[in-house]
């Protein structure tokens, strides 16, 4: 499997727990639609990983992975201290960076 960039660095960001480098993924516009709860912009999406993400030291275990142009997605088998299981990540690209990650379901 060749892992796309935007996937390698989002899951080296999150393992790493590494909330600035996790942030800089994203454009300035960026946002993250986790089931549909909306969070956009730098400030919000760091409000978010704090008490979601790596602020509750989760870890991805990268089951699958793709990108086609500026649409990307992941497989993961999330472990930490909230959510766990496999989830679904998909991401909306801008110039490389994150316009728009959605959390789903696996």
């Amino acid at each position: 499997m060749t892992t796309p960039k935007i996937v390698a660095d989002v899951v080296a960001a999150v393992n790493d727990g590494q909330t600035d480098a996790f942030l800089d993924l994203f454009a300035a516009d960026g946002a993250v639609d986790d089931w549909g709860s909306l969070y956009r912009g730098r400030k919000e999406i760091k409000v978010w990983s704090d008490r979601e993400l790596i602020g509750v030291r989760a870890h991805f275990t990268l089951r699958s992975a793709e990108q086609h142009g500026d649409k990307a997605s992941m497989m993961v088998e999330v472990g930490g201290q909230g959510f766990t299981g496999p989830s679904r990540f998909a991401f909306t690209l801008t110039d490389g960076r994150i316009h728009l990650m959605q959390i789903t379901g696996s």
